[in-house]
This record gives C-alpha cells, structure tokens and sequence, in this order.
C-alpha cells in the first residue's frame, strides 16, 4: 500500500513540473458576436482592442482589468479561451453600465502584468487543466 501512494505521489509531482502553458492568440470580435448571440452581452456596450479604429472618445471613466480563469477539462483550447475572454467582457460590461460608459477603449491582455497589444486578437494561456484571460481596459463614453 506504501508503493502505491508513494508511486501515486511521485506521478503527481512529475506532472506538475511538465505543467503546459500555452499561449493562444484568437479574435476578439468572435467572441463579442458569441455574447451577443448568447445573450450573455447586450450590446450597449461596444469593445475596442488597442490599435482598433474607434470612434472619437468623449470622455474616460477610468481603467480596469478582468481576470477570468475556467476549467479546460473537456474543452479545446480554443473553446476555452472564448468562455474565459467571455467571462472578463460580461465583467467590463456589468462595470461600464455602473460607470455610465458605453464603451471599453484600448483594451490589450495584460496576463501576470506582462501588456499585449494587438488590434484584432487576445492573448489566451492554457494550461493542463485552467485556461485563463486577463484583459485591461479603459471605460469610455463615445461620441
């Protein structure tokens, strides 16, 4: 019985030390068009990746950031990348609507603090078993 625990322990730790952390990189606005026909965004709010075209900003409401992990088990990458991404775009709406902005201007992925900058992706890293997106932002209201 000794072996067997002590044989399960050593596999524990010899997976951990090949832990994966894979970056994937994947549109926003796919995601965006998932929420909406989802009806988990509403659309009041509209989301622009830092480089993207945007329209004149009236005011800024200040920045924020969300950060939204879900478990990869039993999912693609990809598909759990869109469900974390998802996750921290419901937040920044929930957050603008309470602010009163009608938009999140320069959003870029800001995982463990480290700022990517794309006009059309974000930035995803999945592990073994957690998948997780972080994205900053600024609420704005538009013109």
């Amino acid at each position: 019985m000794k072996k067997i625990a002590l044989a399960l322990t050593f596999l524990t730790f010899a997976g951990l030390s090949h832990a994966r952390n894979d970056v994937i990189l994947l549109p926003l606005q796919e995601v965006v068009e998932q929420g909406l026909a989802s009806g988990k965004l509403d659309g009041t709010v509209k989301f622009y990746l830092a480089g993207a075209a945007t329209p004149a900003v009236n005011a800024k409401l200040g920045d924020d950031v969300s950060n939204k992990k879900t478990n990869g088990v039993g999912k693609t990458d990809e598909d759990g990348c869109r469900w974390a991404a998802l996750s921290a775009l419901i937040a920044f709406e929930n957050s603008a609507k309470q602010k009163g902005a009608n938009a999140v201007v320069d959003m870029h992925s800001f995982y463990k603090r480290k700022e990517f900058r794309d006009a059309v992706n974000f930035e995803c890293h999945a592990g073994n078993i957690v998948v997780g997106v972080t994205l900053k932002g600024t609420y704005a209201t538009l013109r």
